[in-house]
C-alpha cells in the first residue's frame, strides 16, 4: 500500500504535503480539512479505528468504509502523535490513490508493480489462486488483548474485531484490504520492496526514481505510539529504526504484521528480507 502511494507521488499524482481533501473533497468533514496525505502515511491523522463498530464483512464494502472515515472526527489532534492505523490506513491511503489514478489501489499495484516484477503478491486475490493459499492459524490472543494500554488503543481495537479466520473466506480474498489483506509469500514481499533499496529498480525494471524510492526514509514523527504503546519513528508509510527496532544501518525502512510477519528494506546494504508465516504468534 505504501509503495503504491510512493509510486503515485513519484509520478506527480500525489503531493504528500497537500491536504487529503485536495484529492478527496468529502474527507474535509469534522475538523479534517487540514490533514495531509503525509499524516495518513505516518499514522498521525487521528483515525486509527472506525467511528462505528464494524465486522470483518463490512471491510468488503470499500465505499461504505471510506464514507465512514470521511465523516469521522479525529480521535486526537492530527499531526501531534502517532497511533497505528491498524486497518484504516489502507482505506485512507487507498482512496487517495484511487482518486488520483482512477483505479483501485490493488489494481494499480498489480499493473504497475507486481506484474512488471513478476511478484506473486496480491491485494485482491484472483479465484484461480485460492487453492495455493495456506490457511492462517490464529494466535492465542486477539489484537485487542495484545494492546489495550490506552483509551485510544482500546477504542481502536474495539471498533473492529478480527480473529484471523477471515482470510479463509472467499470474500476476504477477493476484497481489497490494503493494510491487512495482502496475500503473498516472503519472496514476493522482499521482491517488491527491493525497489526501494535498489534506487527504484528491480529485475531490470524501473518502478520509481531513486529520489522517489528514498522518500520512505523521511521522518514524520518520533514518539510513543498511542495504539502500540511503544516508541516508534515513522517515515512515509514505513517504520524507521528506533530504540525498540535497533537495525544496524541508519537508512532502513521496515514494518511487521500481526502474527510475526516482517519486511526490512536496508538501503545501506541494498538488501531486503522478509518473513511471513501461517502459524501466527501473539
Amino acid at each position: 500500500c505504501a509503495l503504491t502511494a510512493l509510486l503515485c507521488a513519484d509520478r506527480g499524482l500525489i503531493d504528500f504535503a497537500a491536504p487529503v481533501a485536495k484529492y478527496w473533497p468529502e474527507f474535509a468533514q469534522n475538523g479534517k480539512e487540514r490533514i495531509t496525505v503525509a499524516q495518513l502515511m505516518s499514522h498521525t491523522a487521528g483515525l486509527s479505528g472506525f467511528g462505528e463498530k464494524i465486522k470483518a464483512e463490512d471491510l468488503y464494502d470499500w465505499d461504505r468504509i471510506c464514507d465512514m472515515l470521511a465523516r469521522q472526527a479525529p480521535w486526537w489532534e492530527p499531526g501531534t502523535r502517532s497511533g497505528y492505523h491498524t486497518v484504516s490506513q489502507g482505506y485512507l491511503v487507498g482512496e487517495v490513490v484511487r482518486r488520483v489514478s482512477g483505479v483501485s489501489l490493488g489494481t494499480l499495484f498489480r499493473t504497475e508493480i507486481a506484474e512488471p516484477l513478476g511478484a506473486d503478491f496480491h491485494i485482491g486475490l484472483p479465484p484461480k489462486d485460492d487453492a495455493r493459499v495456506a490457511e492462517l492459524i490464529p494466535p492465542e490472543l486477539s489484537l485487542g488483548d495484545v494492546s489495550s494500554h490506552s483509551d485510544v488503543a482500546k477504542r481502536t481495537f474495539a471498533s473492529l474485531h478480527l480473529n484471523a479466520r477471515e482470510p479463509r473466506t472467499e470474500a476476504w480474498r477477493r476484497a481489497e484490504i490494503p493494510a491487512a489483506g495482502g496475500i503473498g509469500n516472503a519472496r514476493s514481499v522482499a521482491l517488491v520492496q527491493s525497489v526501494l533499496v535498489n534506487g527504484g529498480v528491480a529485475k531490470g525494471k524501473r518502478i520509481l526514481s531513486e529520489a522517489g524510492a528514498r522518500r520512505a526514509l523521511e521522518l514524520q514523527i518520533e514518539n510513543d505510539d498511542l495504539v502500540l504503546g511503544i516508541p516508534v519513528r515513522f517515515g512515509l508509510g514505513y517504520g524507521l529504526p528506533s530504540a525498540v527496532a535497533p537495525f544496524p544501518n541508519k537508512n532502513t525502512a521496515f514494518w511487521g504484521g500481526w502474527g510475526g510477519s516482517l519486511i526490512v528494506a536496508d538501503y545501506d546494504a541494498k538488501m531486503t528480507f522478509s518473513y511471513v508465516m501461517n502459524r501466527m504468534n501473539s
